[in-house]
């Protein structure tokens, strides 16, 4: 499965009321991904990561857990493509896309 996701915190850091950095809190979750060892890609709006169901939500947990300490309160956006027997897939459907778009020419 892919997963595409963003986690932010919000409300400061937990019992303080202080204006947290988010791109301190977005670094530590990111930090936590790419640790994972699975494939992943971050972006300017999401991180995507590939791997089996349970180790992909492990990290996206571990990462939403890393946010939490920059603030009283986390969102999280999760969308999930789950296609049980496919890897590799993080770059192939960019593959494909890209070969789509060369074939319009």
């Amino acid at each position: 499965m892919i997963v595409a996701f963003s986690v932010a915190p919000s409300g400061g850091p937990a019992g303080t009321g202080d204006s947290a950095s988010v791109h301190d809190a977005v670094a530590a979750a990111v930090r936590v991904v790419r640790d994972s060892g699975l494939p992943n890609r971050t972006s300017s709006m999401f991180t995507e990561i590939e791997g089996e169901w349970d180790e992909v939500m492990d990290v996206v947990k571990r990462a939403t857990e890393a946010v939490a300490a920059y603030g009283t309160r986390v969102s999280l956006v999760l969308k999930a493509d789950i296609r049980p027997g496919h890897t590799g897939e993080l770059d192939g459907k960019l593959e494909r896309l890209e070969a789509a778009i060369d074939e319009q020419k």
